[in-house]
């Protein structure tokens, strides 16, 4: 009980902005929920409107809370009905995420964007925006042993640059892609597949496919979905690569403290906490895939979890914004803002040429 109550205060704050942020969304549609949460949590950390009895409770929201949310999207996704859209379709929605993500990291390593920044800009320009911003987040805050690491200072400012440009650039394409879909003469399935393959976050997706009407919306919305249900193994691979290097980093620290015992050295302290190599949050978002694809759930059961979701997320990005140096955010804002440009064009321009091949 004391434990929640030294969380409380906290968890009041990060909830209360995130009731302003459906606000601000409800009556500007455009503008995500997700992204003022961070942008308000960032002005109120750099105006020292942050008091310290709320930081427990604000470090939950940025950790468990924001895992809570991944989970509970698992529930939006059914396999069956990405299935149905075809090979060709899944084909498209394989490749778009297969090579913007990589290429959106070697861009970033030119551009000279530091490695925590870059992987959130592919992760969400490659997957579903904010929402996979915040799950491969949570696996970069695992310590891999032997390594520096990312500070939570550092990864916080990345997220919320990250989050900055994914929404912005997929903005730009909710705007754009409906326009050249009608201008290339795409037909409804094929211009949904474009849709719910280059645009970044599923609401970005409803609003451009519902520019084209119904039959283009119901395609590109499962198209997009078809795009989350990719984020578990990614980020269970990125998971599994850092718990790699983790179990290297212990073998290397015990042949290193058997040798001090042989040369009379002094042995050497070494933390053998390892990251999982699947990620707890990714077992159970998996878990509820599997729910809504093998079982029947009540219409009413999926909205109400959907927006759960979303108020969880969107509670944790105000966490996270707690947490920016917006100095920082202005001096890296440049080389980001360019990268994620460079990725938005690579997830439209590889889910487009997909299309013309293939439908």
């Amino acid at each position: 009980m004391s434990t929640w109550r030294t969380r409380a205060p906290g968890l009041a704050l990060t909830l209360g902005v995130a009731l302003v942020a459906y606000l601000v969304n409800s009556l500007v549609p455009v503008v995500s929920a997700l992204l003022v949460a961070i942008v308000v949590g960032a002005v109120l950390r750099n105006a020292r409107a942050v008091p310290a009895v709320a930081e427990p409770g604000v470090r939950y929201a940025a950790r468990t809370v924001l895992r809570l949310g991944v989970v509970l999207l698992g529930l939006q996704l059914s396999v069956p009905q990405v299935l149905a859209l075809g090979w060709q379709a899944i084909a498209v929605i394989v490749a778009t995420v297969a090579l913007t993500w990589p290429l959106t990291l070697v861009a970033g390593r030119l551009l000279g964007v530091p490695t925590a920044l870059r992987t959130l800009l592919a992760t969400g320009t490659a997957i579903c925006g904010a929402s996979a911003v915040a799950a491969m987040s949570a696996v970069l805050e695992e310590r891999v042993p032997g390594r520096a690491g990312t500070p939570d200072e550092d990864l916080e400012d990345a997220a919320a640059t990250a989050v900055a440009a994914v929404t912005i650039f997929g903005t730009l394409s909710m705007l754009a892609l409906p326009v050249l879909a009608r201008a290339l003469g795409l037909d409804d399935h094929a211009a949904g597949v474009w849709l719910g393959s280059g645009v970044h976050e599923v609401g970005q997706v409803v609003a451009a496919g519902g520019v084209l009407g119904s039959a283009v919306l119901a395609t590109a919305v499962v198209t997009k979905l078809g795009r989350v249900v990719l984020l578990a193994p990614l980020v269970a691979g990125v998971g599994y690569a850092r718990s790699r290097r983790a179990r290297a980093a212990v073998e290397h620290e015990v042949v290193v403290d058997s040798a001090s015992v042989l040369t009379g050295a002094a042995p050497t302290s070494v933390a053998h906490v390892r990251p999982p190599i699947v990620p707890g949050f990714v077992l159970g978002f998996l878990a509820l895939v599997a729910v809504r694809s093998l079982l029947p759930v009540p219409a009413v059961v999926l909205d109400v979890v959907a927006t759960a979701a979303t108020l969880l997320l969107t509670v944790a990005m105000v966490a996270l914004g707690t947490g920016v140096n917006v100095r920082a955010l202005i001096a890296r804002g440049g080389p980001a803002m360019l990268l994620g440009l460079v990725a938005a064009v690579l997830a439209a321009g590889v889910s487009l040429a997909g299309v013309l091949l293939l439908l």
